[in-house]
């Protein structure tokens, strides 16, 4: 009895030394990459356009499995992207420049920081290479800071919606029919058409 008693405290003890060793290679494997440069060239994942010629924050992805990086000229085409059914639910690493470190005209990626843990200023006065964006902070302070001086709302990640996108949207009257009704749906889908 003695016997099985030890065999399985060794058994136990084994397996135990198996799940840290387990455990550290899940925290190797989980360790989210770095943020890439983005470069003169780099065309926005969603609408083509040069991400580098346009003001205001910009966005990247890393995709969870692939590590293939996605570049967006806005931090609203990054969550046009990011919101779309089949990688709403995914685990990607997500990074956006922090405004209260980089020029609104210019940022040049010295700031970018985690998507999910910044704070958002939804439908403020400042346009972002679609007209209205998402101004990114890495502090609810800064981020309160801007829509004092800005207008619109602070949001956080989780709260985002596609609704938030399409705030303060200068084509949200283009798309009326005869009974004045917008078309939501059909403004999401053709706004890159029309300002491109």
């Amino acid at each position: 009895m003695k016997s099985v008693r030890l065999k399985l405290l060794f058994a136990l003890l084994m397996s135990g030394v198996f799940l840290v060793g387990c455990s550290g290679e899940a925290e190797k494997i989980a360790e989210k990459p770095a943020p890439v440069h983005i470069e003169d060239g780099d065309e926005c994942h969603v609408c083509g356009m040069a991400i580098t010629r346009f003001p205001g924050p910009k966005g990247e992805v890393i995709t969870e499995k692939e590590q293939a990086v996605h570049k967006f000229c806005s931090t609203k085409d990054m969550f046009a992207w990011v919101l779309q059914p089949e990688n709403v639910n995914r685990k990607h690493t997500l990074y956006v420049h922090d405004m209260s470190q980089e020029e609104w005209d210019n940022p040049n990626d010295t700031a970018l920081i985690d998507a999910r843990e910044a704070f958002y200023v939804a439908g403020s006065g400042r346009e972002g290479a679609m007209g209205p964006t998402l101004a990114s902070f890495a502090t609810e302070s800064a981020a309160h800071d801007f829509m004092m001086e800005y207008g619109g709302e602070v949001v956080t990640y989780d709260a985002i919606t596609l609704d938030h996108l399409n705030t303060g949207m200068p084509m949200g009257g283009m798309h009326e029919d005869m009974s004045g009704e917008q078309h939501g749906e059909m403004h999401s889908g053709m706004q890159h058409g029309h300002e491109h």
